[in-house]
């Protein structure tokens, strides 16, 4: 949420309190079965009947992709067996996978969906799967698995809208562009209004084209946390969507985690510890608990390169029609970009403000090449504030204004790492190039 938006909206507090509870007052489900998951996979080469309908198919992030994925999908009907089935591409060898039922209900509509972890995938292999149940089956889908050192992404900023029609234009037109893009990152507020279903159906059908096909990395945003009354409640629905890799946090699971991919290590952080305030938690507690948490996931990490996502932004911008607001650091920059100097993090992306911006190098709360790379990565839907912002003395680039869409790939390989950004037609408007710092 930008600070126009919270401007022109009453926040209330809302009734329910730090615990994950759904309107009707169920437990929020969360996929937290976990029985037959160590099972060792059966094999089955029966015939089965395509007809089974499937909606919302996606591969979820886990710890380690390369040999790893969680696959969630939404149907219509009550499945009784859930599976998934997955082979080598151009082999008939069959592993069988259960499925756990990760139903929830939320803004009075019940989602009928369901998890799967898939265990045991050999690295660099061309994988197809498919949802089945009893002896019926959906279509075989791609999936690959990877530990090399050479790898693309897309990152894709807030793409929260009003007509998710242009999401979907943009997240299109991406893949479309980079169909060897090996996962993509969503940086928060991925809809406009959390409870809203109709809103995440949409944030769906926009990323259809590619959701099956390569990993989904998504991360919490504020916008997350509101419901239909623009009052903040728990993410209920963003929480049971994606069943993110475990934390070993009691409080706040699935709300931050990490993962590797090649020769990176990506540490994903909540920053709506204000929302969290509002419906009776303890933000203090979760960034205490997360602060710590970076300092161990990412000291312990072997991987060469270090790169931070999270939601809201680092720096404090000010404002037209806003004197008393003053340029700086955001409570974000403050709590957590020295923390980031300290673990030699060398990329920081962020959203928030649907603003493209390139910070440079960061060391210190000043411009130095010691510093993480920090990239504000503006907009992917049609939220927009034209004017809003008065240039920080920090950013180097910036999108041209008015603001329109953008979205970013990374580039990884051995010795560097390059971020771009391109407006929703393709043009380029920025390329910047990481490599390791030397004294």
């Amino acid at each position: 949420m930008s600070e126009k938006k919270f401007n022109r909206r009453k926040f209330l507090k809302a009734a329910i309190g730090s615990g994950l509870l759904i309107a009707s007052g169920n437990l929020l489900s969360g996929c937290e079965l976990t029985a037959d998951i160590d099972k060792p996979p059966s094999y089955n080469t029966d015939n089965k009947i395509k007809d089974l309908d499937i909606n919302y198919l996606r591969q979820i992030v886990t710890h380690d992709p390369a040999t790893s994925r969680c696959i969630m999908w939404k149907t219509d009907d009550i499945l009784r067996t859930p599976e998934v089935e997955v082979k080598i591409s151009d082999s008939d060898e069959i592993k069988t996978f259960t499925a756990v039922d990760c139903s929830f209900t939320d803004d009075d509509h019940i989602i009928n969906q369901y998890s799967a972890k898939i265990e045991g995938l050999e690295v660099n292999k061309n994988y197809e799967y498919r949802i089945v149940e009893g002896n019926h089956c959906s279509e075989w889908h791609l999936l690959k698995t990877s530990n090399n050192e050479n790898f693309k992404a897309l990152i894709f900023p807030d793409s929260q809208c009003g007509d998710y029609k242009v999401w979907e234009n943009v997240a299109k037109d991406a893949f479309a562009r980079n169909p060897d893009a090996a996962f993509f990152v969503n940086i928060g507020d991925l809809v406009d209004n959390g409870e809203d279903w109709t809103q995440w159906r949409s944030w769906f059908q926009g990323a259809a084209d590619f959701l099956d096909k390569i990993i989904c990395v998504p991360m919490l945003g504020n916008h997350e946390c509101y419901n239909r009354q623009w009052q903040i409640r728990q993410p209920i629905a963003y929480l049971n969507y994606f069943d993110l890799p475990e934390n070993g946090s009691e409080d706040f699971k699935r709300r931050y985690y990490s993962f590797d991919f090649g020769d990176v290590h990506f540490a994903i952080f909540d920053s709506q510890w204000y929302e969290l305030d509002e419906v009776g938690g303890d933000g203090d507690k979760l960034i205490n608990e997360q602060k710590e948490w970076l300092k161990r996931d990412i000291s312990e990490s072997q991987k060469k390169w270090k790169i931070v996502l999270t939601h809201k932004d680092v720096l404090q911008y000010r404002i037209n029609g806003r004197p008393e607001r003053l340029e700086g650091f955001s409570d974000v920059g403050i709590e957590f970009m020295p923390l980031f100097d300290e673990l030699n993090v060398d990329i920081v992306f962020t959203g928030h403000l649907h603003t493209y911006r390139d910070r440079g190098h960061i060391y210190n709360f000043e411009h130095n090449p010691q510093g993480a790379l920090y990239i504000l990565t503006g907009n992917a839907g049609d939220v927009r504030y034209p004017g809003l912002w008065i240039d920080h003395e920090l950013d180097l680039v910036k999108a041209p204004q008015p603001e329109i869409d953008n979205y970013l790939t990374m580039e990884v390989s051995s010795d560097k790492i390059i971020v771009k950004c391109f407006l929703y037609d393709g043009t380029e408007i920025d390329n910047v190039v990481v490599e390791k710092y030397s004294n």
